[in-house]
């Protein structure tokens, strides 16, 4: 059989996983602090052997890399919608309790007072490594420090008092990887002093929806250019196996 039925074979096959992954893209475009996975195509030659000409190259995924650019923002007026500034990320706990991050800053305040991201429904980290509580019947400010101020709704209505911070933390982006629940991990965990928030806003996902669905053509169209390649050359040998046999 020709060797380059399988060289064509991993074309396509790589074809096809790039294209679940745009198309992972493209479902998330709506998705608030989503970041845009991107694939890249690299070509390995075939080792050849001493007789045989180097011609040939298979097409690997080579790489998985995430997009960190900043998403659009998106005025809410909820104080407890937060977006950062530049760099940084939020600090929250996974399923599993461990500290991971996420550019998602839609925050809301359970029936326990404990401050909680609503992408994952886990709590949101203070400055101190600890959950936040948020006391009830208050009006909550969070400052661009990440700051958590509460003001009483009855009483004295001009005294705000301090009750937590967030934890901002700006990790080296490439020591960050992303998880099966679109979290990142990674770095040293650090509180940065130097990452600002906006209140009243959320960061929306980063991937561009015009170049996405240009790229699924695009990638659709190079898959069944694979194919049809994977089709000529069986077409082809099957026609040398008839010639063979006539000999």
């Amino acid at each position: 059989m020709d060797k380059g039925l399988y060289t064509a074979m991993t074309g396509a096959k790589h074809v096809l996983l790039q294209h679940a992954g745009t198309a992972h893209n493209l479902a998330n475009a709506t998705t608030i602090g989503f970041k845009e996975m991107v694939h890249k195509f690299r070509a390995v030659e075939v080792q050849p052997s001493q007789s045989a000409f180097s011609s040939r190259a298979f097409v690997v995924d080579a790489s998985v890399k995430d997009n960190f650019e900043e998403g659009p923002l998106v005025y809410t007026g909820n104080n407890l919608d937060l977006a950062i500034q530049g760099k940084g990320w939020f600090a929250i706990r996974d399923r599993s309790g461990t500290e991971a991050y996420s550019r998602a800053g839609s925050f809301f305040v359970d029936e326990n007072g404990v401050l909680k991201s609503k992408t994952t429904g886990t709590a949101v980290i203070g400055d101190a490594g600890d959950d936040i509580i948020i006391p009830p019947e208050i009006a909550v400010f969070i400052g661009d420090d990440g700051t958590i101020s509460a003001m009483q709704t009855t009483g004295d209505l001009n005294q705000a008092n301090v009750i937590g911070r967030l934890k901002l933390v700006n990790p080296p982006e490439g020591q960050l990887t992303r998880g099966g629940d679109g979290l990142f991990r990674g770095g040293t965990g650090e509180l940065d002093d130097t990452v600002r928030v906006v209140s009243g806003v959320l960061e929306t996902s980063n991937v561009n929806v015009s170049d996405a669905m240009v790229q699924i053509i695009s990638l659709s169209r190079q898959f069944e250019l694979q194919t049809q390649m994977m089709q000529t050359i069986d077409e082809d040998a099957q026609t040398a196996d008839k010639l063979l046999s006539l000999n």
